[in-house]
């Protein structure tokens, strides 16, 4: 049993984990003679490495150990604590995974998360009040809805009637399409922006694309390890 462990030094009895920070995944080569990843840091994190497999080609299991502020894609899944996982293979039991759609948005990926409307502002914000003690925790989320509340209730009608503006939040999948709201990928899209150099939300992040055109679609599949029998 081989883990490759981003971005958090893991050590666990006698489970090979081999340790490595986000920005050398990309140089490992050897990700495919691993049995799974374990990824440490919150939506933003679990996107980026995504992005990397995508370009290596590569398949592996991923075991989530969410240590984000808001930690969607782990809760959306409701993935077990990453010390019940470890012991679990170390007691040779049965690790229960669950395949999910990621997408992409030109060069870049998301799993649950795009757009450049309300959910652009309020991340640009709470990223701008991400200092002293409100660096770590939701709060600077919390006060960055409420400075932005009233903008939100004036502006969301005229953005949502936008073809230059957009937003896509697949948790609500059992919601229509709104306007520019879309809670589905089912097919791929594209929107003209009409202009080169946008600021995009991806999953939490903050994108800078330069293109236009985006061209949005289903771009693979990523395996989520969610249970343990």
């Amino acid at each position: 049993m081989k883990i490759l462990s981003v971005n958090k030094n893991i050590e666990y009895g006698a489970i090979s984990i081999v340790n490595i920070s986000e920005d050398i995944l990309i140089d490992r080569f050897d990700i495919e003679t691993f049995d799974y990843i374990i990824v440490s840091g919150g939506d933003g994190t679990v996107r980026r490495v995504v992005k990397i497999l995508q370009s290596l080609n590569c398949y592996i299991p991923i075991i989530l150990n969410p240590t984000g502020s808001f930690n969607v894609v782990a809760k959306l899944h409701n993935v077990p604590p990453l010390d019940l996982v470890l012991n679990s293979l170390v007691q040779k039991n049965t690790l229960v995974t669950k395949t999910i759609n990621y997408y992409s948005l030109n060069e870049e990926v998301f799993l649950f998360s795009a757009g450049n409307m309300g959910d652009l502002q309020h991340i640009f914000l709470s990223e701008t009040f991400r200092f002293s003690i409100l660096k770590k925790g939701m709060a600077k989320y919390i006060l960055a809805l409420l400075f932005l509340f009233p903008m939100h209730l004036v502006m969301t009608p005229f953005m949502l009637l936008s073809s230059r503006k957009f937003f896509i939040f697949t948790p609500t999948y059992f919601m229509p399409k709104i306007g520019s709201f879309r809670s589905k990928v089912s097919k791929p899209f594209a929107i003209d922006l009409k202009n080169r150099y946008n600021l995009i939300e991806l999953d939490g992040d903050l994108v800078t694309i330069n293109d236009s055109i985006l061209n949005i679609k289903v771009a693979g599949v990523v395996e989520l390890v969610t249970k343990i029998v």
